[in-house]
């Protein structure tokens, strides 16, 4: 036995179960997928690479990370997984050696108007209870410091059965709640302007409401016209005060109308109800613009903003409240939780301390708990949604990243890169779509997809590691060691935009000129107040066009043609050559196949498992009717126009038969922001982050209504641009510049700094040690003067020597 001992240790055989190091794919066809077969080792950090559109996200997240979930998901029993989403079982034929996947995308956070940073993650929780605990007057349970929880209270008799008999008692009950009742827990109260709701010259009948949806032929007519609250033929302004109430304030009361059961509510509780309880800035868009106009914000004047009672208020611990503890700087609150000695609440302490210490060591110290989660950058949601991953106790689990860099100044990427690399040491798998070179240089493993875009795309063009990379003659491997050197002359501006005394945010009282009719680069890391001094102070001025990071929002319906009005002149052209009219052009309107309504596929749902799509075999896919796929404009109908790329249609309508010269502009500028091989009829859903940031780009250049001084603002337009695309990006911005706009970026990207005619650096830390302006110049100027951390990274990126 000894020596059978003694020769196992001499050449240890490997346990099967240490055989299991690699998560195969094979045959993977998900979107532009071309049957790919990789294998990825585990328990390393693979970043995946190539040209936007190249299928790095439909590989990582569609392919893997979603097959993953869904066999998770199997494991619990049909009736709840009737309550979770159900994902299809991905177009690939194996999938082996895969672990528990935890996605962290760069979706923006739930906006809903009552969520924070604090309840987004599980510091406003602990907080909590930390008042409940120690908070002097003692007020009562967690809840009572929640502004979700309102304080109600009840009493009445109910009927119970004991001992064969049944009983009646009376029971009273109360909830004390942390919620300001003025503003119902959202820190803000809103006031209607009357004149943006109806026109009191008109009846009800004559059409007086003027609020998006609420027509006197639809079911609000019916509701209105039949309560008999008011006359709806006596105009507006002659009801009498009681008829005026009911039309405005009457909370939701039964009625009948036609005998049949209704609720009739005054137009006031109706907005509040449909409009103002969800996010303003997910709203559609006329129903946004309805909202801003008729609908004043301000702060509650009874909780100061804080969302919370007064009772809630009044519990303190070390003179501070929950409110004043949720307003600080976390890293500050960080500071006041470590000076918390009470040993009744030590390991409450030390969890809240910890959530707190990982909020500043991935670079989130500078906000606050109390901050909305709708407004935190794509970056800066990411980031957050990564704090309660750093501490957890897994191992084991494949960790899928969606650019963690977007957002960051390239001081802060070493921050995140650290941090990469302490998940991966823990033993866990970490895939990681990226195109930042900083970020690519700490890969175990590179796969590099390719060689182009959408139909060009889809096959692994490389996979190694990074010095292999370097030398492999790929897109990727070519332009990472590119460098993009200072420009050599510059443009003279020609005005320039005062900004006096600036402080949104942690912005510090911040004068400065910005130069107008050049390339101006507003810089600093995450945090010192970019943002908040662009669009807090430039972007609601006339003439400035801004486009901030929201992403597109858009239906399976939506496509590149529909969203940038391409269909619109599309089909005017198909109309006025047929004689018919424009409507039947539409796959949402007259045209639409009858079988599918014109989504060329039929759904069907099948409860708790995954919905079958299966291909419309009345219209074969195309979402048209027979009828109208006969009427043809330069030998196309509309269907193989959707079918096409923007390269080809912007042939097709650029001259001959079917020559459409505003067709042919919109096109020309998506080829302009490098979306050549898109299909027109592609659906919004299907696109990559950053095919849609360079479709939102595209649509705001074509658009018609902008003069030619206009300021255009861009908010990181190199988010999910692969090295090669940002070289055509400058040209693009080069050519805004040569046409009369002024261009205002804010970005990180060092290759679009040493590109610009002037930079504005803000810092020189974040939150509230930033919101100054550290330098403003010449890029050339900060590289020679590297007084700030901006300058420092720019010089050594342009390889200037000391």
């Amino acid at each position: 036995m000894s020596t059978a001992r003694k020769r196992d240790a001499q050449s240890p055989a490997l346990h099967a179960a240490d055989s299991h190091d690699l998560i195969r794919v094979h045959g993977a066809r998900e979107n532009n997928l071309k049957d790919i077969n990789i294998e990825i080792p585990k328990r390393r950090l693979t970043v995946f690479t190539g040209v936007s559109g190249s299928g790095k996200s439909s590989l990582v997240f569609d392919t893997i990370a979603a097959e993953s979930q869904r066999l998770i998901n199997e494991t619990y029993s049909a009736f709840v997984q009737g309550f979770m989403p159900t994902l299809a079982r991905p177009d690939v034929d194996v999938l082996d050696g895969l672990t528990t996947a935890i996605m962290v995308g760069q979706e923006r956070m739930g906006a809903d108007p009552r969520s924070t940073v604090g309840t987004a993650t599980d510091a406003n929780a602990m907080l909590r209870i930390l008042f409940s605990r120690l908070g002097k007057p003692h007020i009562g349970s967690p809840q009572a410091f929640s502004f979700n929880v309102a304080s109600i209270s009840g009493a009445g008799a109910v009927t119970l059965e004991r001992g064969g008999k049944t009983v009646k008692e009376r029971r009273s009950f109360s909830v004390t709640g942390g919620m300001c009742p003025r503003c119902e827990g959202r820190g803000a109260v809103n006031d209607f302007d009357l004149s943006a709701l109806y026109d009191d010259s008109k009846s009800l009948n004559d059409g007086a409401i003027t609020i998006p949806g609420y027509s006197m032929e639809g079911w609000y007519g019916r509701i209105y016209r039949g309560c008999g609250f008011f006359d709806p033929d006596t105009p507006i302004r002659k009801y009498a005060k009681k008829e005026l109430d009911a039309l405005l304030h009457m909370e939701p009361t039964k009625i009948k109308v036609d005998g049949v059961n209704l609720t009739y509510a005054g137009l006031i509780p109706q907005i509040q109800k449909s409009f103002l309880s969800k996010d303003v800035d997910a709203m559609q868009p006329h129903i946004r613009a309805f909202v801003e106009r008729a609908v004043t914000f301000t702060t509650c004047p009874e909780c100061g903003g804080t969302r919370l009672s007064e009772l809630a208020r009044s519990s303190k611990i070390k003179r501070f409240n929950i409110a004043d503890a949720c307003a600080m700087q976390i890293s500050d609150l960080a500071e006041w939780v470590k000076g918390l000695d009470e040993p009744s609440v030590a390991p409450l302490v030390a969890a809240l301390q910890h959530n707190l210490d990982s909020f500043v060591e991935i670079g989130l110290g500078y906000l606050s708990l109390d901050r909305p989660s709708g407004t935190l950058s794509g970056g800066e949601a990411q980031r957050v949604k990564m704090v309660r991953h750093l501490g957890s106790s897994l191992t084991d689990i494949s960790y899928v990243f969606d650019e963690p860099t977007i957002g960051l100044h390239p001081h802060d990427i070493q921050r995140m890169n650290d941090l990469l690399l302490q998940l991966r040491d823990k033993g866990n798998t970490l895939l990681v779509v990226e195109h930042k070179p900083e970020a690519i240089a700490i890969a175990d493993h590179v796969v590099d997809l390719g060689p182009g875009a959408g139909a060009a795309g889809g096959e692994v063009v490389f996979e190694g590691t990074v010095d292999g990379l370097r030398g492999s003659g790929t897109l990727t491997g070519r332009h990472l060691d590119d460098r993009a050197a200072l420009k050599e002359s510059m443009q003279k501006p020609n005005g320039a935009l005062e900004i006096r005394g600036a402080s949104t945010h942690n912005l510090q009282d911040v004068d400065v000129d910005i130069p107008l009719g050049v390339l101006v680069v507003v810089t600093g890391v995450a945090g010192s107040g970019k943002s908040s001094l662009i669009h807090g102070s430039v972007a609601g001025r006339d003439g400035v066009v801004a486009m901030d990071q929201t992403p597109i929002r858009g239906s399976r319906r939506s496509n590149p043609a529909t969203y940038t009005g391409l269909l619109e002149p599309i089909r005017k052209a198909f109309a006025k050559e047929n004689g018919v009219k424009p409507a039947l052009f539409s796959a949402n309107s007259e045209g639409a196949c009858p079988n599918c309504n014109g989504a060329g596929v039929i759904y069907t749902d099948l409860a708790m498992m995954a919905g079958v799509a299966t291909p419309c075999d009345v219209c074969e896919g195309k979402r048209f009717e027979a009828s109208v796929l006969e009427y043809k404009l330069g030998g196309r109908d509309i269907s193989e126009v959707l079918a096409m790329s923007v390269t080809e249609a912007e042939a097709f309508f650029g001259d001959g038969d079917a020559k459409v010269p505003a067709a042919h502009k919109i096109l020309d500028g998506l080829a302009d922001v490098g979306l050549g091989y898109l299909s027109l009829g592609q659906p919004l859903t299907t696109l990559s982050g950053g095919e849609r940031q360079r479709l939102k780009l595209a649509a705001q250049l074509g658009d018609k209504g902008v003069e030619k001084g206009a300021v255009y603002i861009l908010d990181e337009p190199t988010s999910g641009l692969h090295l090669a695309d940002v070289e055509q990006l400058l040209g693009l911005l080069d050519r805004l510049v040569d046409s009369g706009k002024s261009v205002i970026v804010i970005e990180h990207h060092q290759a679009v700094m040493a590109h610009a005619d002037w930079i504005i650096d803000l810092g020189p830390g974040a939150g509230h040690d930033g919101g100054r302006i550290v330098f403003e110049g010449t890029p050339a100027d900060l590289v020679a003067d590297r007084s700030t951390l901006t300058g420092e990274h720019l010089a050594a990126y342009v390889g200037t020597s000391d």
